[in-house]
């Protein structure tokens, strides 16, 4: 069979829609078509989306080998295996497609010109005129331009942040639908325990890379979120549990420990997830800080960009926990995982999980040893479950 996709959004970022038709490649006659609108993201995931839909349906129809035609040079090139696959944020829908194509017993990728991929063209932009309301002026969907200010950003946004963050784990989708949602696939579920009471959380100091332990109520509290998860059904599948992650700090890997003794597993680290380096805060009070650097303490409350003096910015740690994410769904894509960590990598995962502004993180509030779930699906959706419940420790 032959798959054509096409993909591209007005703005990139911008509204957004993939289009894909496979044909039969003898006849030419069409078997199959997609589309969906995206809402808004750039073109090289419109793209990746619509040869991965392609696929998707190539495997629905029973196709043993496939020649993909696409009109984008990035993908093409790049799932030929002649140019690396540099951008985070392009790894993971890569790795979907290369694992629903190592289902066919062939794949061949060739780029043609773009008039001659003008049925997914054509669907691409009836997916997008059905997310802006209305087609486009001139030439419709996206321009020479635009294409190229994609393949150049590596499917960036604004300041060189993804506008709506592809999260696809590396296998293969589900073919139903989830209901309510529309999301489609099976999700990478995360489990997300803040660590129990340490010293410094019980003075309410800034507790950010200082290496404390557990104090004794802390050790508590883990054991009675350790006993929560181990009631849990799915958490240990054919007698193995499932993934237990920790930050590398003292106080979450003696969390995750209990959690792992409670469930018969071993505790993993991941640098992605430790907390907020706070610099010069570090061991002190909010209204410590506070007199200290008054104007800069202010500013920092309102602007994630801001770091505190010799720390990291909300902004660097929404950046380094996105990448630890997306190396965690593309290593683990459709399990479950125990992340065991810190108040600003819990928020930052559950504002991914909402699609929210940074404001969340100081709206947010999240308990010692709280659990908290967010799930996150192969086609870009998300849905948080739970937010800081505490119900283990009453």
């Amino acid at each position: 069979m032959v798959v054509e996709a096409d993909g591209g959004s007005r703005g990139n970022p911008g509204p957004a829609g993939y289009g894909a038709v496979v044909k039969d490649a003898a006849t030419g006659d069409v078997l199959a078509e997609r589309k969906e609108s995206l809402g808004v993201v750039t073109n090289n995931v419109a793209e990746y989306r619509g040869l991965i839909a392609g696929l998707t349906a190539a495997v629905e129809l029973g196709a043993s080998t496939v020649d993909v035609r696409m009109d984008s040079k990035l993908v093409v090139e790049q799932l030929s295996g002649r140019w690396k696959i540099k951008h985070p944020d392009m790894q993971p829908l890569a790795a979907q497609a290369k694992e629903l194509a190592a289902g066919f017993a062939r794949v061949k990728y060739e780029w043609i010109p773009r008039a001659q991929n003008s049925h997914a063209d054509r669907l691409a932009n009836e997916a997008m005129d059905e997310a802006t309301g209305k087609p486009a002026a001139g030439r419709p969907g996206k321009t020479a331009a635009a294409a190229k200010t994609g393949a150049a950003a590596g499917g960036t946004g604004a300041a060189g942040t993804p506008a709506t963050p592809p999260k696809l784990p590396t296998r293969r989708p589900d073919r139903a639908a989830v209901a309510w949602t529309g999301a489609r696939g099976t999700p990478t579920r995360l489990l997300l325990l803040r660590h129990g009471q340490t010293e410094m959380s019980a003075l309410r100091r800034y507790s950010g890379r200082g290496d404390v332990p557990l104090t004794e109520l802390g050790r508590a509290q883990a054991a009675a979120a350790a006993k929560r998860l181990a009631a849990t059904d799915g958490l240990v599948v054919d007698g193995e549990a499932v993934p237990i992650i920790a930050s590398p700090l003292t106080r979450t890997k003696q969390t995750a420990q209990a959690v792992a003794d409670a469930l018969g597993g071993r505790v993993e680290t991941h640098p992605g997830l430790i907390e907020t380096d706070f610099g010069d805060w570090e061991g002190l009070t909010f209204a410590e800080a506070a007199e200290r650097d008054p104007e800069l303490h202010r500013s920092w409350l309102g602007d994630s960009s801001v770091p505190p003096p010799g720390g990291e910015s909300f902004d660097v740690v929404h950046r380094r926990v996105r990448k630890a994410r997306d190396e965690l769904i593309a290593e683990h894509g459709g399990r479950t995982l125990v992340l065991v960590s810190h108040v600003t990598p819990i928020k930052t995962l559950l504002r991914m999980g909402l699609d929210a502004g940074p404001q969340l993180l100081f709206r947010l509030h999240l308990d010692l040893a709280s659990l908290s779930i967010v799930e996150f699906y192969p086609d870009g959706n998300a849905s948080v479950r739970l937010a800081n419940d505490t119900s283990h420790l009453a």
